[in-house]
């Protein structure tokens, strides 16, 4: 294994570790090959999150942000760095503290999500 896929390994087990506290609520999905979780009997495409890894990066897909960007009103510089497209941050690395404001914001929008106006 090389070093890279073993770090985005590691980087996939920490951003799936984020959604560890959802799982009870939500139910295994897929959309395109993407593995999601998403609220019982949703469509694919209103999924929650979703993580995937690619060639170059491990990427985190974030609905709810789609539909109500204002959940990220005030993440830092270096998360939104991240953010690729409206609904997708990719990691090449661990970082701890972006890992924990991820966190954070993925509480928020579960809360949006959950109240059906997060996609």
């Amino acid at each position: 294994m090389s070093p890279v896929r073993g770090e985005f390994e590691a980087i996939e087990g920490r951003l799936w570790a984020i959604l560890a506290p959802y799982r009870d609520r939500l139910e295994d999905g897929s959309v395109y090959g993407l593995l999601t979780l998403k609220r019982p009997g949703a469509k694919a495409h209103a999924f929650f999150a979703g993580v995937r890894v690619a060639s170059k990066h491990v990427a985190f897909h974030l609905m709810p942000v789609y539909s109500d960007p204002s959940l990220l009103h005030g993440i830092s510089p270096g998360l939104r760095a991240r953010l690729k497209g409206k609904t997708t941050f990719d990691f090449v690395t661990a970082d701890e503290d972006l890992f924990s404001e991820l966190d954070a914001l993925v509480a928020r929008a579960f809360e949006t999500y959950m109240a059906g106006s997060g996609t």
